[in-house]
């Protein structure tokens, strides 16, 4: 099953400190009208997060860019938090961060 096919998730907060996020509270779009804060999730045909954007009145404040390897395990992460310098970081073949 394509996620995409329905358009994007939304969801209230997330847990953990890990990457990828984990997104917690899913939220109807209808329910997005009231509130100034959420997320805005797109995940791929396996149901793996490649994008989150966190909307604080409208605008997106921060951006996660989620890239696996053909095995699932996360390989790249690109973080931006508004118009600052996108961060990137890389993953062994277990998922654990590389140190520069």
């Amino acid at each position: 099953m394509n996620a995409n096919a329905n358009g994007p998730r939304y969801f209230l907060s997330y847990s953990g400190v890990s990457l990828p996020l984990r997104l917690v509270s899913p939220l109807a779009a209808s329910e997005l009208q009231n509130r100034n804060t959420y997320f805005r999730a797109v995940y791929d045909e396996a149901d793996r997060l490649v994008s989150c954007e966190k909307l604080v009145y409208g605008e997106v404040e921060l951006t996660h860019l989620y890239e696996y390897r053909a095995d699932g395990v996360l390989s790249r992460a690109r973080i931006s938090m508004g118009d600052d310098e996108p961060t990137e970081l890389l993953f062994d073949e277990r998922g654990a961060p590389l140190r520069a």
